[in-house]
């Protein structure tokens, strides 16, 4: 399965007799976009920015009290959204779809889509099986790549992130993994330097304490060696999936299914096990602008940490609602995003 994240960006099946491709489709423009399934929320600069199914783009310039549609070229379900700064923008969702915007979300170019990423992966595990013919990893990397290409533009990913302007990662299922060196106006495959030999999929992609973290499937966390430019595994000694990594300050912290919170104080070395008091599967982490951090499980209860992850005592939201991400809006309050749409919200004492 492909998971939380994934599973919730289902769309309803078509019902009519003609096909009619999502990636050839502009998104419809509707004004039951913030009602609808949305799958991340995030901040670009003083705006918030909320993407969903269909291809859905809302943003926010007055703290979530209004919301107004993007036009977007396709109409995937899209999956998560990451701004470097409050100008420029990515989002990803399925059928390995890319979206870039310059101007904080209002216009969005399509970078990628499955059907160039399939071409791009083959050619790529197509160079390294050639220049090592004696190397079965290689091999089986290319026989998955063809696999993938074999079942069409579908696989989709799930998050990315950015270092600046120009550098970024997009992660999503079975082990799908892309970076740019230039804005995403070219993307490289990097689905051979991950230690993910059961092509895991992976759920988020977040720098935390000073590295770059993955977590997915299967209790997989990885991070980036910079210097062998490859993503190598960390053991947290859980097998459950991850569905995402907060930033802790001093810690990294990854969370995923029945509440499960690790951290890590070492780089990754070693992981301990934090009682959150969220007993459903934890979907969200933001940092407040005070400096604490706020998680948040699928039925809309949250706990925060003000020690850099170490404790958690509840909070409560004044409006609760079921959850796929959240968001710090400011003045006590948090962006939620998740299958009612998008709001926000008061945090409150419990």
């Amino acid at each position: 399965m492909l998971g939380f994240a994934a599973a919730l960006a289902l769309a309803t099946p078509a019902t009519s007799a003609r096909f009619v491709d999502v990636l050839d489709t502009p998104a419809q423009m509707t004004p039951l976009a913030s009602r609808s399934l949305l799958q991340k929320v995030t901040k670009a600069g003083n705006r918030l920015v909320a993407v969903g199914q269909r291809g859905h783009v809302l943003i926010s310039a007055d703290g979530g009290r209004n919301w107004k549609q993007s036009r977007i070229p396709v109409s995937s379900d899209l999956t998560s959204a990451f701004f470097a700064d409050e100008n420029e923008g990515w989002v990803v969702g399925h059928d390995g779809v890319i979206l870039h915007t310059a101007d904080g979300g209002e216009r969005w170019e399509l970078q990628l889509t499955g059907r160039i990423a399939n071409q791009l992966l083959v050619a790529a595990m197509t160079r390294k099986a050639e220049a090592d013919p004696a190397s079965d990893d290689a091999r089986k990397l290319l026989e998955e790549a063809k696999r993938y290409a074999g079942q069409g533009p579908d696989k989709p990913f799930l998050d990315i992130w950015f270092a600046d302007a120009r550098t970024g990662y997009a992660v999503g299922a079975f082990n799908l993994i892309f970076r740019t060196g230039d804005g995403g106006k070219t993307w490289e495959p990097w689905f051979d330097r991950t230690d993910n030999p059961k092509f895991f999929n992976l759920y988020a992609i977040v720098a935390a304490a000073g590295g770059l973290y993955v977590a997915g499937e299967g209790g997989i966390v990885l991070k980036l060696d910079v210097a062998a430019q490859r993503f190598r595994a960390l053991t947290t000694r859980y097998t459950g999936s991850f569905f995402g990594v907060a930033d802790a300050g001093s810690a990294v912290l990854v969370f995923g299914l029945r509440g499960n919170v690790y951290r890590s104080q070492d780089g990754g070395g070693t992981w301990s096990k934090v009682d959150t008091g969220l007993a459903a599967s934890v979907v969200g982490a933001t940092k407040t602008a005070q400096g604490a951090l706020l998680l948040a499980d699928v039925g809309g209860r949250m706990a925060q940490s003000i020690d850099d992850g170490r404790s958690f005592s509840p909070i409560r939201l004044e409006q609760p609602m079921p959850l796929a991400a959240i968001a710090d809006a400011g003045d006590g309050k948090v962006a939620l995003a998740g299958p009612r749409g998008v709001a926000v919200s008061r945090t409150l004492a419990p």
